[in-house]
């Protein structure tokens, strides 16, 4: 099933992400912890792709197992940055073979090695490149793309950000999702923004749930995400217990999903980190919410 089918039906939809494991020898408890998430029956499950390639070679192995022994869905990750034209095309042969259709095409994150090297060399210095090579290929590839709601750290400001999200479109890129939210108003003010640029796909607002106070500091540097004062009271107060974090945490998030669903909204991804307990809880809590149609 295509993402877009998904994304274009009237009823609520909640979609997982999860990683492959950096390491053969983790590779059996990883693929445990997602074959547990995709139990759940999530609209679609999506699987990274590792900075540079670095994990590249699991992705497709725990994507096409959650496909094909729990019909969940999937959407591959695949990265371009460093990457040749040759390895690029590689993969995405062995995910046709896979059976996987569903691509999520992104540059990928510059490590500090990437970020020193001479770009002018690469095949691919873009996503747009990579998605446009996907549209051109023939094949029947549904193509998503991502996008910041607070700017990407290396746009000047975000009408040009915007004007990079529109190319990714026209280039073929059928839906976008984007980098973790904290406040939904900066998400509803971005869809704004992108509406009256034209950009009309599918947007899917990407919630993290905060579940240890240590995970704030890297969910800014990743995604540079505004939080709101009402988060950090939560993570101020609750953050020294564990348990009650956990707890805090899940709610918020949890609160997010029903507010955007409310303002019609209704496809939500959730960066569940590799973790059953928290995408259990989250499904558990919308349990009389997901699949249903509420437009009158």
């Amino acid at each position: 099933m295509k993402i877009t089918d998904i994304l274009n039906s009237r009823s609520m939809s909640l979609s997982f992400e999860v990683f492959p494991p950096k390491q053969e020898t983790s590779f059996e408890s990883v693929k445990e912890a997602t074959e547990k998430i995709a139990s759940y029956r999530p609209s679609f499950m999506s699987v990274t792709y590792g900075a540079g390639g670095g994990t590249s070679r699991y992705t497709l192995d725990i994507a096409k197992n959650i496909k094909d022994v729990f019909g969940v869905p999937t959407l591959a990750h695949l990265t371009c940055v460093s990457s040749s034209r040759a390895t690029v095309h590689h993969q995405i042969e062995a995910m046709k073979s896979a059976g996987i259709m569903n691509i999520m095409a992104l540059r990928g994150d510059l490590t500090p090695e990437l970020e020193k090297s001479d770009r002018s060399q690469w095949d691919y210095r873009y996503a747009v490149e990579l998605i446009r090579e996907l549209k051109d290929s023939g094949d029947d590839f549904c193509i998503g793309a991502a996008c910041y709601p607070e700017i990407h750290p290396e746009s000047t400001n975000q009408k040009e950000d915007i004007q990079h999200i529109r190319e990714k479109v026209e280039a073929g890129a059928a839906f976008l999702t984007t980098q973790m939210v904290f406040d939904n108003n900066l998400f509803y003010n971005f869809m704004y923004k992108l509406r009256e640029a034209g950009v009309t796909v599918p947007v899917i607002p990407g919630i993290m749930p905060i579940t240890n106070a240590n995970q704030v500091e890297r969910a800014i540097k990743l995604s540079g995400s505004f939080m709101p004062q009402r988060f950090k009271s939560i993570v101020d107060y609750f953050g020294q217990d564990a348990a009650a974090m956990k707890q805090a945490g899940i709610a918020y998030a949890t609160d997010q999903i029903i507010d955007l669903y409310a303002n019609g909204i209704t496809n939500v991804h959730v960066y569940s980190m590799n973790k059953p307990d928290v995408a259990k809880a989250i499904s558990d809590n919308l349990s009389d919410i997901l699949g249903k149609d509420f437009n009158r």
